[in-house]
């Protein structure tokens, strides 16, 4: 890791503490500390469980990717991709740096960088898709709760759909119209020619259209194998419903046990697509606010409320970005060109 992204992982520690000292600034520490005393350790557990399972099907999704076309890929590499996305998704705004951190993985490797960014495209669009599909259920469930109770985050919840639903729509286009996407391309990145200089400019232009012909080829190859794509797609599935399941399982440990399963994990689909749109890495400040403002209704004590965000964000983005720095100090297994698969 660089000096700089360590600088940013520091601060987006210091920042985090900053959040949770503020949500605490009218409650008692004794009052927190009794709380977390009476926590149930077995639901917490399978709450934890719940983001290492999260981890561990990604890892999965990206060996059964890569094992396909290149042989001798250890699970162990094909994990070491998801952790790594966690830490530089937690540490770069919009989560952008994700995508690149689990491509350096896969090259350290020894696998193509062509190869590499075709199945790291393939899995980014099974995940947006599995995303959109699953926002789209929690619309229709929870969508009525929080417009009722919440109008100013219903126009996050709404955006943060259109966003990731013309994302998917391009990438659709991409794997399935391939010309007619470069030429919307050509037409859209034309304004960037007013801030870069020309040889900037169509080299990163010559970039794109090398990414649109990859997804092509990419989807071109997985819809030969489309037991292979039902297997990603499943698996996808799986992975973003313990992902989703975490907030639940802390409310039993705090002992709220009759919640609504179902309306909490829309509820939770719902802070997701509201996290995205923030632009602070791990969308710090936005991410605490939306849960607390969505799961007030559920957990009626404040020292719980907030005794129950800071477990979830401990879960679901601290421990991520602590597993990824570790897993970047993995030494890699290496494979060799003679070991690819057609």
């Amino acid at each position: 890791m660089s000096r700089k992204n360590k600088i940013t992982l520091m601060v987006m520690v210091l920042i985090g503490i900053a959040i949770i000292g503020y949500s605490m600034k009218d409650i008692k520490l004794s009052v927190l500390i009794h709380d977390f005393f009476t926590i149930d350790p077995w639901w917490l557990l399978i709450a934890f469980l719940c983001i290492c399972v999260y981890l561990l099907i990604e890892g999965v999704v990206t060996k059964v990717l890569v094992s396909n076309r290149v042989a001798n890929f250890t699970f162990k590499d094909a994990l070491r991709v998801p952790l790594v996305e966690q830490l530089f998704n937690g540490i770069t705004p919009f989560s952008s740096g994700g995508q690149p951190g689990q491509l350096i993985v896969m090259l350290q490797t020894g696998i193509d960088g062509g190869r590499a960014s075709s199945v790291l495209l393939m899995k980014f669009v099974v995940y947006q898709a599995m995303i959109v599909v699953n926002f789209f259920i929690s619309l229709l469930i929870g969508f009525h709760y929080v417009a009722t109770k919440l109008h100013f985050l219903a126009l996050f919840v709404l955006f943060g759909f259109l966003i990731h639903f013309f994302v998917i729509v391009g990438l659709l286009m991409i794997m399935y119209w391939p010309t007619f996407t470069k030429k919307v391309t050509k037409v859209l990145f034309h304004p960037a020619k007013w801030f870069m200089k020309d040889e900037k400019f169509y080299t990163t232009r010559e970039m794109l259209y090398d990414k649109i012909d990859n997804l092509f080829e990419e989807s071109v190859r997985i819809g030969r194998q489309p037991m292979l794509l039902l297997k990603v797609v499943v698996l996808t599935f799986f992975q973003l419903l313990f992902y989703y399941l975490i907030p639940y399982f802390i409310m039993l440990a705090l002992g709220y046990s009759n919640v609504n399963l179902v309306m909490v994990v829309s509820l939770h689909v719902m802070i997701v697509m509201i996290i995205s749109l923030f632009p602070i890495p791990g969308g710090s400040g936005g991410a605490e606010f939306s849960f607390e403002s969505l799961f007030h209704s559920y957990i009626s004590s404040n020292s719980k409320l907030v005794l129950a965000m800071i477990l979830w964000r401990l879960i679901t983005y601290y421990f991520g970005m602590a597993a990824g720095a570790f897993a970047l100090l993995l030494k890699p297994d290496k494979v060799d060109d003679s070991d690819e698969q057609a």
